[in-house]
């Protein structure tokens, strides 16, 4: 169709309402280049109320963007001391939270280049194992286009209801104890793991994910998929920066931007690892707009991932809007 001389598309999304989104996009002005500075990302709390992630992921692939982000929470405990972090009641969508891993196959079979991530996943809320090989199938069947997006979550209740053993005190030993692991089974024919949580003698565990290259340990090695953390704090920075493929923080969380990349820049390097081989995934919870989205392009920042805000999460008529404006500034990044 043409549109003001432009060839456009037109993409109906069904909702869980039943609502009918219309979304157009510019498919020859929306296509992004790989060498560009900065990928976009877009994430859904993924409810029932959300659209369909096949249709969903469709709508992002053609409109240029990089990646489909979803994150998890297996339940909600009804009795629950511990308080939301971003204050007041804790929002309706998270009690209605799908299964990520389902929901980004979902998406993988309706597209062929976008990216599957998740923002975060509870690792250590799940079996090893079983949840090693749900990976690896998912990144296997999807080309290797996964991202692991981990943390060690702010739920209290819901940690402990999982009965694993590693106290809440110590979730971040806990989770850097469950990625080594992990990353051992991903990676060895006959894994074993010794560690203070996490204790288990040689095992096969297949299949593996697709190898990736890494510069580091040859050519092509079955590593997984990347391993990004999602922290912010002293203490989880400092995790990020000691061991994990990447760094997940949130723009509102964060009081000097540009100072704080450089801080964690420099810890990465302090360790020994490479600054620029551990990417930066800015969270953006603030307003999203052009100007936003190209000043962390100018900090330096290696995706940024965008949504309908806290606000808008039961009002799925809002991310065609925020489609169409991303996708006229994806060529700009």
């Amino acid at each position: 169709m043409l549109l003001h001389g432009l060839r456009v598309d037109v993409l109906l999304v069904q909702t869980g309402r039943g609502a009918v989104l219309a979304v157009w996009f510019n498919v020859s002005d929306n296509v992004r280049e790989e060498d560009n500075n900065m990928h976009l990302g877009f994430s859904t709390m993924n409810t029932p109320e959300d659209p369909d992630p096949r249709d969903l992921a469709k709508m992002l692939e053609a409109a240029g963007f990089e990646s489909l982000w979803t994150g998890e929470h297996s339940h909600i405990p009804l009795c629950r001391t511990t308080p939301y972090p971003a204050g007041g009641e804790l929002p309706q969508p998270y009690t209605q939270m799908r299964d990520p891993y389902v929901a980004l196959m979902a998406a993988a079979c309706a597209t062929s280049t976008l990216k599957l991530g998740t923002s975060v996943a509870l690792l250590m809320e799940r079996e090893l194992f079983s949840q090693a090989k749900t990976i690896a199938t998912l990144d296997l069947l999807s080309g290797g286009r996964l991202m692991i997006g981990a943390g060690v979550g702010w739920n209290e209740e819901e940690f402990n209801n999982v009965g694993s053993a590693i106290p809440w005190r110590k979730r971040y030993r806990g989770l850097e104890e469950t990625v080594a692991a992990t990353r051992a089974l991903f990676t060895d024919a006959a894994a074993e793991y010794h560690g203070e949580f996490i204790d288990f003698d040689p095992v096969c565990c297949e299949p593996k994910p697709l190898p990736r290259d890494d510069s580091s340990s040859g050519p092509m090695v079955h590593r997984g998929p990347p391993i990004l953390l999602g922290a912010m704090g002293p203490v989880g920075i400092g995790h990020a920066a000691r061991w994990a493929d990447g760094w997940i923080p949130v723009d509102v969380a964060m009081m000097d931007i540009p100072g704080e990349i450089a801080s964690f820049r420099r810890q990465v390097s302090n360790h020994g690892r490479n600054p620029d081989s551990v990417d930066i995934t800015m969270v953006v919870m603030s307003e999203v707009n052009r100007e936003l989205l190209l000043r962390y392009r100018d900090y330096g920042v290696n995706r940024v991932i965008v949504g309908v805000g806290m606000e808008n999460w039961n009002k799925p008529e809002m991310i065609e809007p925020m489609v169409e404006m991303c996708a006229g500034v994806i060529p700009e990044l």
